[in-house]
């Protein structure tokens, strides 16, 4: 593979997608790190930023009059926005310089942050948060190419390793903050919280990115076709992925128009960017061993990664009724591990080859799972305790490891394009996993629930033993007409049968999640040994 200096020699005869920060070597080695802080808090802003606000929807919805089923597009609007804004994060940081940009966007998420907690009504918050994600979603690639393009290559571990904190332990420990937030201080204050931690993230990238000249005729070079069809095909998927379940999938003409413009718009965007000479994405980058695999793995952990965000909390909610306080207390233990051990995995990275701490973490993050497949109505935050500290140690020595082997080789001027797929497969697997779990336990709660009804009769003893029980507990507790208690002794039965085809169908999600983590080890026994990844085969 070409070094950086025979890539820089010929620059010229390659197509440049991403917008490099200042050298390390002409930066002091204080400024760099202000930079590669910087912008992972802003990254760990904005995927905290989405945890939050799901974990008090409920209560926002509630505030400002939005309906069960249209309060969801508050936290759609934001993941459209932040999933199409990523890809394009490279070139524009290019069009406005990496300074300008950044600050640009990481003051605009503050500004419609708070905004959002003065929201009146449901369309006001949608557009708001629309906004708040166009200019999240591009703290979360940037600080991914500042790391990978900033700091040199033997410092480049503990770089991926602050910014494992933004996409692994701030979806672990976003519903403890929400839930907290909300249930002593209101639901407003979830974004204020971003306050703070976000004029502190403002301050050290001002101190820390040079100035540079803004090249505003790019945009009249621009990839625009590519553009244009990315945009529409990624912001049709996403809306097929966050409302297909509670549309009913293509039993909605909804669904099936966006599913129809989504395939159309992202099969054009493919065909642009693999015959144009200068794309917005460098699509080839996939074929490279590493890479390709890499990404394969990524959108794997993204889907196991969100996935079980998603299931825990309904399971706590759903079956055991918890609120949104205790179901925080119960996450809590998913990301307060990988605090702890986040920091020595760039330690671990140069004793041990990368590529067997990551077949380790994927193998844990994989039992943890499998660890919840025989769940009982008992099985609560004591029995979950164990699972969930093993998953936040598979998550810690996973992510990484996984970056650092998927971007090895990737020259700078590919950087851009390096992390804007590597970021963006990550969110839409969260969402395909998201999207798909919904509807597994849905099917999966229907077939165990068939099943167990029809194991029920009438004519079964045992049956009419345990109604005629269940009726004499509600006439000898103020019931006082038989049939009313007959009634509600059945009515008993069946919502214990829902209760526990319920918990069966968690099982099931859990036991796919583990599989699915299963195929992302196997994708990593193909990855390649970069050599500067290890301590034994420095170079």
């Amino acid at each position: 593979m070409a070094t950086l200096q025979i890539v820089a020699n010929n620059s010229s005869r390659r197509p440049v997608d991403a917008a490099a920060p200042e050298p390390a070597a002409a930066m002091s080695a204080f400024r760099m790190w202000s930079a590669v802080v910087g912008s992972t808090l802003g990254a760990f802003m904005a995927v905290l930023n989405i945890q939050i606000v799901n974990a008090s929807l409920a209560d926002i919805q509630g505030a400002i009059g939005a309906g069960k089923d249209d309060g969801g597009w508050i936290s759609t609007s934001y993941l459209i926005a932040e999933i199409v804004v990523i890809p394009l994060s490279g070139w524009l940081a290019q069009v406005f310089s990496v300074r300008k940009y950044l600050l640009t966007n990481a003051i605009l998420f503050l500004l419609f942050s708070v905004a959002c907690a003065f929201a009146a009504n449901l369309q006001q918050m949608i557009v708001l948060r629309a906004v708040q994600g166009f200019a999240g979603g591009v703290l979360i690639p940037m600080a991914f190419t500042i790391i990978i393009t900033l700091l040199p290559k033997p410092k480049q571990p503990i770089g991926l390793a602050l910014f494992a904190l933004s996409a692994t332990f701030a979806p672990a420990i976003g519903p403890t903050i929400g839930g907290y937030l909300t249930e002593n201080y209101g639901w407003e204050f979830i974004f204020y919280v971003n306050l703070v931690p976000g004029l502190l993230m403002v301050g050290m990238l001002w101190a820390s990115l040079d100035r540079a000249p803004m090249k505003l005729g790019l945009l009249a070079k621009g990839d625009w076709p590519g553009i244009i069809t990315m945009a529409i095909g990624l912001a049709a998927l996403q809306t097929v992925l966050e409302e297909g379940n509670k549309e009913d999938w293509f039993g909605s003409d909804f669904i099936i128009r966006l599913s129809i413009i989504a395939v159309v718009s992202l099969t054009l965007f493919l065909i642009i960017e693999l015959k144009t000479a200068h794309p917005l994405l460098n699509l080839r980058l996939l074929a490279r061993r590493n890479f390709g695999f890499g990404i394969v793995a990524n959108v794997l952990l993204g889907i196991a990664l969100y996935g079980s965000a998603f299931v825990l909390p309904i399971y706590l909610s759903r079956i055991q009724g918890y609120n949104s306080e205790q179901i925080g207390m119960v996450l809590a233990w998913t990301g307060i591990p990988q605090l702890l051990l986040i920091p020595l995995v760039p330690r671990l990275m140069k004793r041990f080859d990368v590529r067997l701490l990551i077949a380790v973490g994927f193998a844990l993050f994989a039992a943890s799972n499998f660890m919840n497949v025989y769940m009982t109505a008992d099985y609560a935050s004591d029995q979950l305790f164990w699972p969930n500290v093993i998953r936040a140690v598979g998550q810690a020595l996973v992510f990484a490891p996984l970056s650092a082997v998927a971007t090895a080789g990737i020259e700078q001027e590919n950087a851009g394009s390096a992390s804007a797929l590597f970021n963006m497969m990550r969110n839409l697997g969260g969402a395909v996993g998201i999207a798909s779990l919904q509807t597994f336990l849905t099917k999966r709660e229907q077939f165990h629930s068939n099943i167990l009804t029809n194991s029920v009769s009438v004519f079964e003893e045992a049956t009419r033993d345990r109604v005629a029980k269940l009726t004499a507990y509600f006439m000898s507790h103020g019931v006082s007409d038989q049939a009313v208690a007959t009634h509600k002794a059945v009515v008993a039965i069946a919502f214990k049968l829902r209760k526990q085809a319920n918990i069966m169908a968690f099982s099931d999600t859990f036991f796919v999640l583990g599989a699915a983590l299963l195929v992302a080890l196997l994708a990593t026994l193909r990855l390649k040994k970069p050599g500067h990844l290890s301590g034994g085969d420095a170079h």
